[in-house]
């Protein structure tokens, strides 16, 4: 396996992205090989690493599937029910509390 060049933080060439990057753009990258390294360093800890690859090579996404909207709205549902009162909460339940919050602080009125 041959090495990649490594490039500091902000300081990748023209023509080069990280995924999150094609992603924002609308693009996937393909297949292709991964074309260079993106190290930003940390203190007292390892550098965080993304890996590069050339957007002129990239792809379009592909678009999602009525199937897979369907599952991802019910992932959706299921995070905003609350398991105790079976009720839709309107927001993502906390993990650390398990349930919506008047369930988990009955004793406490909510200010409106």
């Amino acid at each position: 396996m041959s090495a990649v060049p490594v490039y500091l933080w902000r300081l990748a060439p023209e023509g080069l992205a990280t995924r999150r990057q094609l992603r924002a753009a609308g693009l996937r990258p393909g297949g292709q090989p991964v074309v260079g390294e993106l190290q930003r360093p940390r203190f007292r800890r390892g550098p965080l690493v993304a890996y590069l690859y050339r957007v002129d090579l990239a792809v379009p996404v592909r678009p999602m599937t009525p199937a897979q909207r369907r599952a991802l709205d019910r992932a959706n549902a299921a995070r905003r029910t609350c398991p105790a009162c079976h009720r839709d909460a309107g927001y993502v339940i906390p993990v650390s509390l398990g349930m919506c919050v008047p369930c988990a602080y009955p004793d406490t009125e909510l200010a409106a």
